[in-house]
């Protein structure tokens, strides 16, 4: 199996916690008995500390609990893969800590962090140094003002550099988890965790639709009208124009209300759409792959094939043998 080790540190979040050790435990094989709900597992799970008590804490540091990691950090030098939680009050990391994350990357360790208090130990290490990473909204100026040579993104959910990764926090860390999996053992994988979870096994866009602005003026109306309008017309040719004139203003002002309220463009949110609904056609119909591209506005199944492949990491094909096997 796949070996992780979660390491903790005093003063850790309760949902950073158990948030990767659920994700990966949910990890099994599809080869399954008649019957059985899951297969063998894949991920074999290890929380490490320095052996003592930590204090688990839950949103603004309050303590809800304590706990001792059966692992120590030592054990950490085993995984394939090491996740990383930081405290939520900041504090500095030991250098026990920080020179067990050196040694395991020299050693070819794959390294992913949840949330800022993650992010703040790997900065501490060295590890994110001329890296560019994603850290919560709420946390990036005193990230980037405490570790000036890293490059601080609050436009996505997670960064993969291969070696390293991160996680913008909060449920961000569930979107890099499933990542990790379909990295290790497949999007058909990845998949009956995300189902098993009740989550979707990827998200569209970055952190921007969660990212707290001051209260709209009287020309920041809602787009849901027009977004239940671009819904009807899946299947046919829309420009910025056509969507501006729907909405009764510039396409400057559609483009800058679509990403204060999605997070991207009208036309990238139509993209996703478009994509969203081939992937129900292919769940619940038997609809060829040129009939699915042309009735959700691909034009041509090369296209659709191409949109599939960025978006969601697969083949339409595939993505059907998948989903209608279930």
């Amino acid at each position: 199996m796949h070996r992780i080790a979660v390491l903790v540190v005093d003063g850790i979040h309760s949902f950073d916690l158990s948030m990767p050790l659920q994700v990966f435990s949910t990890a099994h094989s599809l080869e399954r008995e008649p019957g059985e709900l899951f297969g063998p597992r894949l991920y074999d799970l290890r929380v490490c500390g320095e052996g003592r008590e930590v204090v688990v804490a839950g949103v603004g540091g309050v303590e809800m609990f304590g706990c001792t990691p059966p692992y120590t950090l030592a054990d950490a030098l085993d995984s394939d893969t090491i996740v990383v939680i930081g405290a939520t009050s900041g504090r500095a990391s030991s250098a026990q800590m920080l020179d067990l994350l050196r040694e395991a990357h020299r050693r070819g360790v794959r390294i992913a962090s949840i949330s800022a208090g993650g992010a703040r130990v790997m900065a501490e290490s060295g590890l994110l140094d001329g890296r560019r990473i994603a850290t919560h909204w709420s946390r990036a100026r005193d990230l980037a003002e405490r570790y000036p040579q890293v490059q601080v993104d609050t436009d996505v959910l997670f960064i993969d550099h291969g070696d390293v990764l991160t996680s913008a926090g909060a449920a961000s860390g569930i979107d890099m988890c499933l990542h990790m999996i379909r990295q290790d053992f497949g999007s058909a994988v990845a998949a009956d965790v995300a189902r098993h979870m009740v989550v979707p096994l990827q998200r569209d866009g970055g952190q921007a639709p969660y990212v707290a602005h001051p209260e709209p003026g009287d020309d920041h109306g809602s787009l849901e009208p027009a977004m239940r309008w671009l819904r009807q017309r899946l299947g046919e040719p829309v420009t910025l124009a056509d969507i501006a004139a729907y909405v009764g203003t510039s396409p400057r002002t559609v483009n800058r209300r679509f990403r204060e309220q999605t997070g991207t463009t009208p036309l990238q949110w139509l993209l996703r759409q478009r994509v969203h609904h081939a992937q129900e056609l292919l769940e619940t119909t038997d609809l060829s792959v040129e009939e699915i591209s042309r009735h959700c506005g691909f034009g041509t199944s090369v296209a659709m094939r191409q949109h599939f492949a960025k978006h969601i990491r697969t083949s339409p094909m595939a993505y059907r043998r998948s989903f209608r096997a279930r």
